[in-house]
């Protein structure tokens, strides 16, 4: 659903002293709105977008298309509806970075950015990293009984033990295709999609909603399960589930979340400054105090909940741009020819 907020024009100028004398727009006037397509949740994207209108008077028209956001840009090409992508794992800011759908602009806080979370020709930054870790329910599995490695998921052991998002998850496509990755580097891509046909086959259900998922745990469906760093911390602080992380043994893939110009928008001015702001210390800060969402930018650690500090996971070794050019289609395969739909649930 699209939501509408404010009607005030700011002069760029205003964004200089906001922010400390942004050279981005000096002397441009901002359009009235902006519009953001995103995979974040509306609660996370209110927080934005109402610091954005309360900082430059802009209003923000945003929408959460979830999984259907890269395809929402594509069909929008010739006439692009929105102004900024926010959100989404960095392998598909790369595949729409390759079919020319995205502005260059360096804000002024991407030089700060370890060159894992920008793209060198400014199409796209990073704004949060978002490690993808297996957990589990420590009130139905014990520790020794814990896979070590991703690979353990295909052991017939945990056959019924495991519930997993499907595809639409931007995370979860990003996972399934990084895992499948590590067996193709080895020259192993059949043996890989045999492992995705045995994970699959000990899978008892897939959902539609991070929430259903981690519900499904909670309540002992299944003990075995993976999702992003910061949802698992949440369930845990907030709903008080009792849920283990997993270090995996061959690292946890570590998702860049995004932000981008889309090329063509209406609201061009207000797409720089809301990107400008988006990804700075001060809003990546306020999102991992409110969210438990990992910050890119160092300075915003500093402000963090004390665990972003002295939380220690091996990260897993991903090409993201060779992924990029190869997730869709075995995403395509994965959702057509392993899965099964039966498992399903909405």
């Amino acid at each position: 659903m699209m939501r509408t907020r404010g009607l005030v024009i700011a002069v760029a100028a205003l964004l200089g002293m906001a922010w400390g004398g942004s050279p981005v727009m000096a002397g441009e006037l901002l359009e009235k709105k902006v519009v953001v397509y995103s995979t974040h949740g509306e609660s996370l994207l209110e927080v934005v977008a109402d610091a954005f209108e309360k900082e430059t008077g802009v209003k923000v028209d945003f929408i959460n298309l979830k999984g259907q956001l890269a395809d929402r840009v594509r069909a929008e090409k010739a006439n692009p509806q929105a102004d900024v992508m926010y959100g989404a794992a960095s392998s598909v800011f790369l595949e729409l970075k390759s079919e020319e759908l995205f502005t260059p602009f360096f804000p002024t806080w991407a030089e700060k950015l370890n060159p894992l979370f920008r793209d060198e020709a400014g199409y796209w930054f990073g704004t949060i990293q978002t490690p993808v870790v297996m957990f589990y329910n420590s009130e139905m599995m014990n520790p020794e009984d814990a896979p070590a490695d991703w690979s353990d998921l295909a052991d017939t052991k945990y056959k019924g033990q495991l519930v997993f998002r499907n595809a639409l998850s931007s995370s979860a496509r990003a996972t399934y295709s990084a895992l499948l990755q590590q067996y193709e580097k080895r020259g192993e891509l059949v043996q890989g999609w045999d492992f995705l046909k045995k994970m699959d086959a000990n899978t008892k259900r897939y959902y539609g909603s991070g929430s259903l998922q981690f519900q499904a745990v909670g309540r002992k469906e299944a003990p075995l399960s993976f999702a992003v760093l910061n949802g698992v911390i949440d369930n845990r602080i907030k709903n008080h589930l009792p849920l283990e992380i997993i270090d995996a043994n061959s690292g946890s893939p570590v998702i860049t979340d995004g932000i981008a110009l889309i090329k063509g928008g209406k609201h061009p001015n207000a797409g720089k400054a809301f990107v400008e702001f988006a990804g700075s210390a001060k809003i990546q800060a306020l999102l991992a105090r409110k969210f438990n969402r990992l910050p890119t930018h160092p300075d915003a650690i500093a402000n963090a909940p004390a665990w972003m500090a002295s939380t220690r996971f091996k990260a897993m070794d991903v090409d993201w741009g060779a992924l990029s050019a190869k997730q869709s289609q075995w995403m395509q395969t994965w959702d057509a020819e392993v899965k099964d739909v039966g498992k399903d649930r909405r």
